[in-house]
């Protein structure tokens, strides 16, 4: 999953790496409507939405080809792992392809990183093997040492990707955190940068350190960039 870099990425290409994401608690219908027009305007990878919303975007967005991505234990990742197992079930049974899970942060900053690999697993066990499964780990609220184990840890449960922030806990995603969870999940599996990623330039940098998704709430303005860039 690793690329060379690139100093210009087109627009189809670039919409390939987008989650086209809304999450806000206060976000009402037309917003949602308004989420799924943009996606099937500018053929985004997904729509990332809270579980609540999935049956709206998989009717909205049916046959499109754009995947379905929802969140699991979100945003604060405290609850217990039976819980997150069910509404991962329950999120894959409503039309989710693919699921974002937040990590207990606390059980990781404990030490406890077998509560913290069975929480993981537990929720992998509960959803068919085709779901994807990323696991956010929160990286403004972890030290270096605690980063690379939360990327161990989430390949060794079996993830599918490591994804940086949910957006609600502060920080962001930077390319010096790409490039650490690249290097210890190495090429094969998928590393998602959020949070803070507004601008087709923090796109790219980020593309370039190894993220190979992108969870955007700002996707149209990134992809407007990327018009302006490939016309320079």
């Amino acid at each position: 999953m690793g690329q060379s870099s690139k100093s210009k990425i087109s627009p189809s290409e670039l919409a390939n790496y987008i989650d086209h994401t809304l999450l806000k608690p206060e976000s009402v219908l037309s917003q949602f409507e308004q989420l799924c027009d943009e996606a099937l305007q500018y053929k985004f990878n997904a729509v990332c939405v809270n579980p609540g919303w999935i049956p709206f975007v998989t009717k909205r967005l049916k046959g499109s080809g754009i995947k379905i991505c929802s969140v699991i234990g979100f945003p604060l990742g405290a609850t217990d792992s039976r819980s997150k197992a069910y509404e991962a079930g329950e999120a894959v049974i409503a039309g989710a392809d693919e699921l974002d899970m937040v990590i207990n942060i606390g059980a990781l900053r404990s030490g406890d990183l077998k509560w913290v690999e069975e929480d993981i697993r537990t929720v992998r066990k509960a959803i068919i093997s085709t779901t994807v499964l990323k696991v956010i780990i929160e990286t403004f609220l972890l030290t270096e040492k605690e980063k690379i184990s939360a990327c161990e840890i989430s390949k060794k449960a079996g993830a599918d990707f490591v994804k940086t922030c949910s957006g609600f806990s502060g920080g962001g995603a930077t390319v010096e955190d790409i490039r650490l969870m690249r290097k210890v999940v190495g090429p094969d599996m998928g590393v998602k940068a959020s949070g803070m990623v507004r601008d087709y330039d923090k796109a790219v940098a980020l593309i370039n350190a190894g993220a190979n998704r992108l969870g955007c709430g700002s996707s149209v303005a990134v992809i407007k960039g990327a018009f302006e860039n490939n016309n320079k």
